[in-house]
């Protein structure tokens, strides 16, 4: 079974930093491309970050470069998104997803990514 659990959001003043988690089984990230999304109320899901499989392409949104970092560990078959400088609108339910063999990830609408851990709130308060 394929799982991916979030955990590591909250709540946090503008200006602060968080570290999302993103714990994965029944697969692994080594022939898996692997992305952070993110939803707010009223908008449409939008990818802020991912690698692609075999880590030959990483990608960021421009509005969240410079502030967060993607980064994965094979071993721990985890992904991760550092978060600083974070804003009111920052504030959504963010997510953890994976596809197998993806590449060029972040030319993918996150409606076409397979496989889609519950979320986790973040709140930015201003």
């Amino acid at each position: 079974e394929k799982q991916l659990v979030e955990s590591g959001g909250g709540l946090v003043q503008a200006g602060g930093s968080l570290r999302l988690s993103c714990r994965i089984s029944g697969f692994s990230l080594r022939d898996h491309a692997v992305g952070w999304f993110r939803q707010a109320p009223g908008k449409e899901r939008e990818v802020l970050s991912c690698i692609s499989s075999g880590e030959t392409t990483k990608y960021y949104a421009d509005s969240v470069k410079d502030r967060f970092t993607i980064f994965i560990d094979n071993y721990k078959n985890m992904t991760y998104l550092q978060m600083n400088n974070l804003k009111p609108d920052d504030t959504a339910v963010y997510y953890c997803a994976a596809d197998f063999r993806m590449v060029n990830c972040g030319t993918y609408y996150p409606i076409t990514w397979a496989y889609w851990g519950q979320g986790t709130q973040v709140t930015v308060s201003s």
